[in-house]
């Protein structure tokens, strides 16, 4: 996802060579939002397991799908491509191919990002890598892709991967490294498993990260004390805003703050699945505890905090897809607090959320046959 408005708004020559598909045959339907507001949900496209998207400064998308594809994909829906140079992937359980992210100068330098599940010595484990995006020709390919960063170690299992990927305003690149199922790991200062890293966009490590002196994989942390984060975004401002799923009950929306410890899985606002209990975060105050809790879980997956002029209300909100709630969750950001207004019932599993060049609002089912919806005040599309 871009980060704020000017990564959203950059130039680029349109992409050639898409192979024509069908659009699904689906009704458009409307939302009511407690505002009264009607919002029109228009089918647009359809995946086998798509994961994440971005626009490129065209109109057109890339869309990543967790089998290992990447694929253009027209403005309106209506042609596709899948994009070569992508790397083998990891792909079962939770992992695959992930994130898709523009560098925040795509328009000079076409770097495209992208993050995914990695077989290798000891198990899996999440990696991202960067490369050219090229045109010219009859598909659009990756050109000199390169894996800048890593998860250590590779362990077993396919889950809890998170690699989401945001750049901030000031150029730094902020990624989400799950626990892997791990729980331990997150409190511990020799793996970047259960924390927010910081990169430079080329995967150098900044001497300014707040970790410095507890040994060198922890110089690349932020954050620690994390469990399983889809979603991370930066307001307008700047500040860094991530959601992490919680175990049984528990999910989270945290406020980011540098060098901070956010307790997993020492705390948690859930219980373990076994149904063993866990601390909760008011036992301890050392911890940084969350602004949004919830409690029975909603299963949060793709994060935007909208900055657009197509729903001026929503301005400065955030908008989380819904897992297990199967909808689309509507939290108002003020200062430091949060708090969920409203949520859309969208009858499917919501993997991930968009905003596009013009502001409407763009959404990701989950799984085989994820439909691309597209989100306008009643009207505005026709």
């Amino acid at each position: 996802m871009f980060t704020n408005s000017q990564f959203k708004r950059i130039a680029a020559a349109p992409l050639l060579g898409a192979i024509l598909f069908a659009v699904p045959a689906a009704a458009q339907t409307t939302l009511t939002a407690a505002s009264g507001m009607k919002i029109d949900v228009a089918p647009v496209a359809e995946f086998d397991e798509p994961w994440a998207m971005t626009f490129l400064p065209d109109g057109s998308m890339l869309v990543t799908e967790k089998a290992g594809t990447l694929m253009h994909v027209s403005a309106d829906g209506s042609e596709k491509t899948p994009v070569s140079g992508v790397p083998a992937v990891a792909y079962g359980g939770q992992g695959g191919l992930g994130d898709v992210v523009l560098h925040p100068n795509f328009a000079e330098n076409s770097l495209v990002y992208i993050s995914f599940a990695e077989e290798g010595e000891g198990g899996q484990g999440a990696a991202v890598a960067r490369g050219k995006l090229v045109t010219e020709g009859e598909r659009p390919q990756l050109e000199n892709l390169e894996v800048i960063w890593r998860q250590q170690p590779k362990v077993s299992g396919q889950g809890h991967y998170s690699h989401r990927i945001a750049f901030g305003p000031d150029g730094m690149m902020f990624v989400t490294s799950g626990d892997r199922q791990k729980m331990t790991p997150a409190q511990d200062m020799d793996t970047n498993l259960g924390k927010i890293v910081r990169l430079h966009d080329d995967g150098a490590i900044p001497s300014d990260n707040p970790f410095q002196d507890q040994g060198e994989i922890a110089k690349q942390f932020w954050t620690v004390g994390n469990r399983n984060m889809l979603g991370i975004d930066f307001t307008s401002d700047g500040q860094l805003w991530v959601h992490e799923m919680g175990p049984r009950g528990g999910d989270e929306l945290n406020r980011i703050e540098r060098g901070e410890n956010y307790g997993w899985p020492v705390v948690s606002n859930g219980v373990n699945y076994d149904g063993s209990p866990i601390p909760d975060h008011d036992t301890r105050p050392e911890f940084n505890a969350p602004e949004v809790s919830w409690t029975p879980v909603i299963a949060p997956a793709g994060f935007v905090i909208y900055d657009g002029e197509m729903f001026p209300e929503w301005q400065g909100d955030g908008f989380i897809g819904g897992l297990r709630s199967q909808g689309l969750v509507h939290v108002q950001l003020d200062g430091d607090s949060a708090r969920e207004v409203e949520r859309f019932d969208l009858g499917n599993r919501i993997r991930e959320v968009e905003q596009g060049p013009d502001g409407a609002m763009w959404l990701l089912e989950d799984g085989a046959g994820g439909r691309l919806l597209k989100l306008t005040p009643e009207g505005a599309a026709g």
